[in-house]
């Protein structure tokens, strides 16, 4: 692939995830409310879906990151990835009781299928130099997507409603679809390589590693609806919340590309330690302060968090594993954290309506300082710096 074609690549996929998060973050500051006021769920519940939802990201992607290798294709995961999640808006709008929804979830997040693929050509197609910049960039453009959806559900959740603008939501996606499908070029296959499938034993001592802090650290990393549903019990409105979720949104959009090209100055591990900190600090001013300045601060705090740790970990990922089995190396990096994200806000559900909504917190802080402890000692990428 020429220059000209991958820089092409680059601003597509920084498009296409702008027009997607801004669909798809139409409906996240009120989901919560939805799943528990309009269709009457419990924090178990919310827990479970949002914990079923990240549970599917990670075998989606698990799969597609397989198949995208072993076939040797990529475009049409992403594509299609996109297509499933404006028919999961759809379904949502047309719900009537929680249990409605988990079809939908699913369609939603196997859309998600996209993820690993495309985050491989966008491996493929980026330098030493550049790759960290490239997925800080593609990350920007996701949170800038969203700060546009949450502004717009912010203007018209009550002119609108739930179910219309859910089905409004759906719109961006089938856009990006379309523009992935016609506007990115996929490099030639080689047919020389016969894909024998990635084992464990493929990946080196710092990937496996990576991998068992990262399943460590979102064991204890529950969804931000918890955070949303914590800041109306200190005291602020359920029209207010979206407001929340905007400072949240706004930061990660600042600062994801400056924390990705930081990560290619000074190393991934840095970064990464950044992030972990940032929600350390989110469950610690949970936990000691229980006002509306405090919660302010944690949206922040957790728009940082979210800035740094998402382009670099895709970027250490793809740096760690071997380059002939990047979508695969992904994918399953994203199971692993997947399929612990489903315990994590499930646990967290049934701490927050069990034993107290402070207790949640106090787990995924001590979960986070373990995770600070085991980067320490993995060993990234030499890139000369």
């Amino acid at each position: 692939m020429d220059p000209k074609d991958k820089q092409k690549t680059i601003r597509t996929f920084a498009l296409a995830s702008f027009l997607n998060d801004f669909g798809s973050d139409m409906i996240y500051p009120v989901w919560p409310l939805f799943v528990t006021t309009v269709l009457g769920a419990n924090m178990a519940v919310l827990g479970f879906l949002d914990g079923l939802g990240e549970a599917l990201v990670s075998i989606s992607q698990a799969i597609s990151g397989y198949a995208s290798d072993k076939l040797r294709k990529r475009k049409i995961f992403v594509w299609t990835g996109y297509l499933c999640g404006a028919l999961s808006r759809i379904g949502y709008a047309f719900s009537t009781a929680w249990p409605h929804l988990i079809p939908f979830r699913v369609l939603d997040r196997a859309g998600k299928m996209r993820g690993a693929p495309r985050d491989a050509i966008l491996a493929d197609v980026s330098s030493d130099e550049d790759r960290g910049r490239n997925f800080g960039l593609v990350r920007s453009m996701d949170n800038l997507g969203a700060v546009f959806g949450i502004v717009t559900c912010i203007l018209f959740i009550k002119f609108l409603g739930y179910r219309t603008l859910f089905l409004i939501a759906a719109v961006p996606s089938v856009i990006s679809s379309i523009l992935i499908f016609t506007s990115v070029k996929e490099g030639q296959s080689s047919d020389k390589k016969i894909f024998k499938g990635l084992a464990f034993k493929d990946l080196n001592r710092d990937f496996k590693l990576f991998l068992a802090l990262s399943a460590v650290f979102a064991f204890g990393s529950f969804s931000y609806s918890f955070l949303l549903i914590y800041a109306k019990g200190v005291g602020f409105s359920a029209v207010f919340l979206p407001v929340l979720y905007l400072i949240f949104t706004v930061v990660a959009a600042v600062f994801s590309l400056p924390f990705g090209k930081l990560s290619d100055r000074i190393g991934r591990k840095q970064v990464m330690m950044l992030s972990f900190l940032f929600w350390a600090f989110v469950c610690a001013a949970s936990i000691l302060f229980h006002n509306k300045i405090a919660v302010v601060a944690m949206f922040i705090l957790f728009g940082l968090h979210k800035a740094a740790i998402e382009p670099v970990q895709k970027t250490f990922v793809s740096e760690l594993a071997p380059a002939e089995y990047r979508a695969s190396s992904l994918g399953g990096f994203q199971m692993v954290i997947g399929l612990c994200a489903l315990p994590a806000s499930l646990i967290a559900g049934l701490l927050w309506d069990k034993i107290g909504f402070i207790i949640p917190f106090y787990f995924s802080l001590a979960l986070t300082i373990l995770s600070i402890i085991i980067v320490m000692f993995v060993k990234e990428k030499n890139m000369g710096r």
